[in-house]
């Protein structure tokens, strides 16, 4: 399947969400993250929502990262050379909205991506293949080529696989599950 027209058609479904179902949404998918065999793990690496996207809320994943006492990991994008880079997140940093509306963190402690145990991935849709369609500027398959071959990388959707395959080129990078509200897709 066409991934421009993919993106078209979830951003349009993202659209028509209320702010209560979005936050509705955002927790089931938080509650069902407590099911998956991945918190043995040091460093998470989430996103920081879009609320003018209308991403899924990721404040109740970082509360559960929080309580569990995990180190986590947030990105700052470098537009020039398409690379994200990585930052302890602490008490300490300093977040601000860079000119696409993305959170970001002002300064702070960089890691290095390779030493990522777990990623989890804004995207608009994806199939049963665990292929998936982002934002189209390619941040997180470089990313993720940068970490350890084993990171265990964990699409969040508010929506249900596509039943297409999605068309794929080879710097795509396949996702390990894919969390919806009502269902985990393992791959």
């Amino acid at each position: 399947m066409n991934k421009l027209a993919l993106r078209k058609k979830y951003k349009a479904l993202r659209a028509e969400l209320t702010e209560a179902q979005l936050e509705d949404l955002s927790l089931l998918i938080s509650n069902q993250l407590l099911h998956l065999p991945i918190w043995s793990y040091t460093f998470y690496h989430i996103f920081l929502s879009i609320a003018e996207q209308k991403e899924i809320n990721t404040d109740y994943i970082l509360n559960i990262l929080s309580g569990k006492d995990k180190n986590i990991l947030i990105s700052k994008s470098d537009f020039a050379t398409g690379a994200m880079h990585s930052f302890l997140l602490t008490d300490n940093t300093v977040i601000k909205k860079n000119s696409y509306n993305i959170p970001e963190p002002v300064n702070g402690i960089e890691i290095e991506n390779s030493k990522t145990d777990v990623v989890f991935i804004p995207l608009l849709a994806f199939d049963d293949k665990g292929n998936r369609v982002g934002y189209g500027k390619g941040f997180y398959d470089r990313f993720l080529a940068q970490c350890k071959p084993d990171t265990v990388k964990i699409g969040l959707s508010f929506f249900e696989a596509e039943a297409d395959t999605i068309e794929t080129s080879e710097t795509d990078v396949k996702l390990d599950f894919c969390v919806t509200p009502h269902k985990t897709y393992r791959f």
